[in-house]
């Protein structure tokens, strides 16, 4: 099975969800976010795979976020793109669907 991770290796549960994954035998493709972002389009392709909004994955902890608190879906999408560390992490997807893998066994639901 193909699967694709949105990575981010500093961080615990994404390396948990792709270590699920590789345990699995999934043929894993493992794009580090920061460093290769998403496109808008793309985002909003996995998003709505996974049946979330871009609300769902916006990490709220961190500084930029306060500023989307009453943003539409497209102004979140708007600046994750300008600053990706808003991403909640570890989006995954294969052929059986998408999710956000917090925690990190969801990624047994598309296995």
């Amino acid at each position: 099975m193909k699967a694709t991770i949105w990575h981010n290796p500093r961080c615990s549960k994404s390396r948990e969800a792709l270590t699920l994954l590789q345990d699995a035998g999934a043929d894993v493709a493992v794009f580090e976010y920061l460093k290769q972002p998403l496109s808008p389009d793309e985002l909003r392709r996995i998003l709505a795979k996974a049946g979330i909004a871009p609300r769902q994955v916006l990490r709220d902890k961190e500084t930029g976020a306060a500023a989307l608190k009453d943003a539409s879906d497209d102004q979140i999408v708007d600046a994750m793109m300008l600053d990706p560390i808003l991403i909640e992490r570890p989006l995954v997807e294969t052929q059986k669907g998408a999710v956000l893998a917090r925690p990190p066994e969801l990624v047994r639901t598309i296995l």
